[in-house]
């Protein structure tokens, strides 16, 4: 197959292929009805953006055709789409908008309550499920790929503008050219196989990177079908997959998690999927889920902005993402220092034995693709500095050169002078069989430094016995002496992004109490119920050590 340099050409690769390309619940259309419709949107995009102004668009979409026909019809167009989260509110999501400069958005009638009353001045707003929207497109409809274009496109012309979530200040709108999404999407092609006979099943949001640059891009260049779900259901997922006979998925998350928690049934495995791509889903629960459903699960290492990858190779060892590919140098360093950090040691049990002086920030000292944020110097030299690209990743390196991932930068925990990364202590508590998900966070110590703090939602039918789970602490072998989580909250669910990912933040300012059952472990390692009379007593010895200030305004009120 003849590799494409730029989107446009992928999409114009479609135009005559009367082959199923789209499907969504109940409409199929063809690789070729997907050409046509985005030369036509292409046509109408070129007479809306205003000379002069950038040729940006916002998306404000559920996963439905029209999603990807506006990926394909701003690619023709020589346009950029912005991806608008549907979860932001108010000023937040004016922001989101006017920032990314979209002249012209992109929505639907179940989404306009969001823009009631937000400031957008000079953005056009076209309704997808509305005659006016049809009528507007008619005149449209007879265009053809390469008709009209805003601008010529090539290898780099910018085509995303993706915002990337992060625990403070604005979202980031991360840049990247047709080129770039071009070639991760062949990429992907070449790792997994994928072709003309599969299907990419998208029920990740498509404002989001992942669902666009690992799910899109690669069915793009394949010349496989793409089946959309509106929004991320797991109790629709196997009737989905079987539905539209999809063979390749992406998920982000804990969107694993959500699969593995519904019921058991006999025909769990009677279905085409192949293959599951994505992050954070867990060495315990992949094996769950291929054990299952018979589907592999492949982990893999992408910075949303591009600027490193992980290589998976066959000889990746349990728990490794894998290694640095031959045209990057990435390393694990000391992220106030930059020198790199040491090997990882590990006991006959597979615990890491030297933690501190192994884990650091995974930088690129290489050429990196990384393309910069929109309009946002600040945050690009943050990001690039001294010459290398700062993921903001915790990681650890074996002797072999295998890579494992071991967090977030703000997701690391500092437990009396030790470094500890929260996904670790995440993987280990994923194995307790009544946990449905787990997510670990640092809530301060009444002294010095933090608390390892977990949140777990239970399985279905599945009570908190604080002693069988003290007992399956204690037969971890790689669980160290500062991981035991000090405070244990059950959930009914585990709150999470629109993308899936656990919502942290919220955890962490909740505090030690929000309402909800939570258990402390004392001086024993056995887990005690708390209530108001703990929690008066643990604010009294923040207060004893001048720490009131770190304690939620809310604490024990929410």
């Amino acid at each position: 197959m003849r590799s494409a340099g730029t989107v446009a050409e992928l999409v114009q690769r479609q135009w005559g292929d009367h082959r199923p390309g789209l499907r969504h619940e109940d409409t199929v259309l063809s690789h070729h009805q997907v050409a046509s419709g985005a030369a036509a949107r292409a046509a109408l995009l070129a007479d809306l953006l205003l000379a002069g102004s950038e040729p940006h668009l916002g998306v404000l979409l559920d996963n439905t055709p029209e999603f990807p026909l506006w990926l394909s019809a701003a690619a023709l167009a020589g346009a950029a789409v912005a991806g608008i989260n549907p979860t932001r509110r108010g000023a937040e999501l004016a922001r989101d908008i006017t920032h990314t400069e979209c002249r012209v958005l992109i929505t639907e009638r179940a989404r306009l309550p969001l823009l009631d009353g937000l400031e957008l001045p000079g953005v056009r707003v076209l309704v997808t499920d509305t005659e006016a929207y049809t009528a507007l497109l008619a005149p449209y409809a007879g265009a053809e790929p390469g008709d009209t274009v805003i601008a010529r496109p090539g290898p780099g012309t910018r085509m995303l503008l993706y915002f990337t979530s992060g625990s403070t200040g604005a979202p980031k709108a991360a840049l990247c050219t047709q080129g770039r999404l071009a070639a991760a999407g062949h990429s992907l092609v070449e790792h997994f196989g994928t072709g003309r006979e599969d299907v990419h099943y998208i029920c990740m949001p498509m404002f989001h990177g992942n669902a666009v640059i690992a799910d899109w891009a690669p069915a793009m260049a394949g010349g496989a079908a793409v089946a959309l779900r509106r929004r991320f259901s797991a109790s629709g997922f196997l009737s989905d997959v079987r539905a539209h006979g999809a063979t390749y998925f992406t998920y982000v998350g804990r969107a694993v998690q959500y699969l593995l928690a519904t019921p058991e049934r006999p025909d769990d495995r009677d279905h085409p999927l192949r293959i599951g791509f994505g992050t954070e889903a867990g060495a315990v629960d992949a094996v769950r889920f291929r054990e299952r459903f018979g589907v592999r699960l492949v982990e893999g290492y992408g910075s949303s902005e591009g600027g490193a990858a992980i290589q998976r190779t066959p000889d990746t060892p349990p728990g490794a993402i894998g290694r640095a590919p031959d045209r990057d140098d990435l390393a694990v360093v000391d992220p106030s220092s930059g020198r790199e950090r040491v090997a990882a040691v590990f006991d006959e049990g597979g615990k890491l034995l030297n933690g501190a002086a192994a884990i650091g920030e995974l930088v690129n000292r290489g050429r990196t693709p990384f393309e910069g944020y929109w309009r946002n110097e600040e945050a690009d030299a943050a990001r690039v500095r001294g010459g290398w690209y700062w993921t903001g990743d915790l990681f650890f390196r074996d002797p072999d050169g295998f890579l494992y991932f071991a967090g977030r930068t703000e997701d690391r925990l500092r437990v009396d002078s030790e470094n500890l990364a929260a996904a670790m202590i995440e993987n280990i508590l994923a194995r307790w069989t009544d946990a449905a998900a787990v997510a670990v966070y640092a809530v301060p110590d009444p002294v010095a430094g933090d608390q390892v703090m977990a949140a777990l939602a239970l399985r279905e039918g599945a009570g908190f016995d604080p002693a069988a789970f003290a007992a399956f602490l204690r037969d971890q072998p790689d669980l160290g002496t500062k991981m035991a989580p000090r405070f244990v909250r059950i959930v009914p669910t585990m709150p999470v992004t629109a993308t899936n990912k656990v919502h942290r933040v919220g955890l962490r300012l909740e505090g030690f109490w929000a309402g909800s059952a939570v258990w402390c472990r004392d001086r024993e390692g056995a887990y005690v119920p708390f209530g108001e009379e703990q929690l008066s007593v643990l604010t009294a010895e923040f207060e004893e050590h001048g720490r009131a200030g770190l304690l939620s305004s809310d604490v024990g009120r929410a």
